[in-house]
């Protein structure tokens, strides 16, 4: 306090925000696993002579591309990471208090008064990572997706002969074509779906989600007779369980393969499927990830789909101010 010197208590700083950037890098969540209660610095309280606090430093966290964000308090999606180096404010700092220089009136020229600050916010968040990929491969267990995604990419899952060998989704890099120039995409192997999927059973909806990226699909079924393996309500009853999830799911583009084309009970079998399939409005593809029968061919029509889809999404694209009339 200054006789007569008039108001001088500066502003206070505002609270640091909880910022989730992406790191194309990373693959997994788990060096957020044991980090509870995450919390950024808070201002700084404002000074004589006009001097404002110092703004809390942000804390950022690194996520893989493909994080989600919720609210758990809500259930509001705050939003998902994306791109390598997109940020998303997950808890937003408070703001600083006024300090008694705005107070000041002509018959007050010394207030004693100041306005305190908003507290930041605190939340409850959930993390989530659901696969980037151009192609999900699905199916009900061990119709030979783990098998198909290692012989048409560098990917290595487990392959064994019991159900639910794989129990995360795969990524694999396929490429289409010769020469110095290839085709690409991505393509993700999704553990095997059974009925009541939608709704949890089996390993359900936390894998089914992994389908929610992709563009096209490639639905593998196969003939199994110790588990009484029916390629055509096998493909019914997923197609019914992608519905219940999601209704786009159901509506991508899809290639439809019987696997395991390297059988002898398969290989005869598929004239048969095909004219069954083909009478219900569906294209019945064999394929033997084992010797490699047809997977290239099926895997330059998958690529199409996919450019095809790609150039969908850029021609729907909004304008950029550039390009906005």
């Amino acid at each position: 306090y200054v006789p007569h010197g008039g108001p001088s208590g500066g502003d206070g700083g505002r609270g640091g925000d909880v910022i989730l950037e992406g790191a194309g890098g990373l693959s997994t969540l788990l060096d957020l696993t044991y980090s509870h209660d995450i919390r950024a610095k808070r201002g700084e309280h404002g000074q004589g002579k006009d001097c404002y606090g110092r703004a809390g430093e942000d804390v950022v966290l690194r996520v893989p591309v493909g994080t989600r964000v919720t609210d758990l308090g809500t259930g509001e999606v705050i939003g998902e990471v994306l791109t390598h180096g997109q940020k998303i404010v997950a808890a937003k700092g408070g703001t600083g208090g006024r300090g008694n220089i705005h107070f000041s009136t002509p018959y007050d020229r010394a207030p004693r008064r100041a306005e305190a600050g908003v507290p930041g916010e605190v939340r409850k968040l959930k993390l989530s990572l659901v696969v980037m990929a151009d192609g999900g491969l699905l199916g009900f267990p061990n119709v030979g997706k783990s098998t198909l995604i290692r012989a048409v990419s560098r990917a290595r899952p487990r392959v064994d002969d019991f159900p639910f060998t794989t129990l995360r989704p795969h990524l694999g890099i396929v490429s289409v074509g010769g020469g110095p120039d290839p085709t690409q995409f991505a393509m993700a192997d999704i553990p095997g779906l059974i009925p009541g999927a939608s709704e949890g059973a089996g390993l359900g909806i936390r894998f089914l989600k992994h389908l929610e990226r992709t563009r096209v699909l490639l639905h593998l079924v196969t003939i199994d007779h110790a588990e009484d393996r029916d390629p055509w309500n096998d493909y019914v009853a997923l197609r019914e369980e992608l519905a219940r999830f999601d209704e786009g799911l159901a509506a991508k583009p899809e290639i439809v393969a019987l696997s395991k084309g390297d059988l002898t009970d398969v290989r005869e079998a598929y004239p048969a499927l095909r004219s069954l399939f083909a009478e219900r409005g569906v294209r019945l593809e064999l394929i033997s990830a084992a010797t490699g029968e047809n997977t290239q061919p099926v895997m330059a029509e998958l690529a199409a789909l996919v450019a095809k889809a790609r150039a969908t999404v850029q021609d729907d694209a909004p304008p950029t101010e550039d390009e906005a009339d």
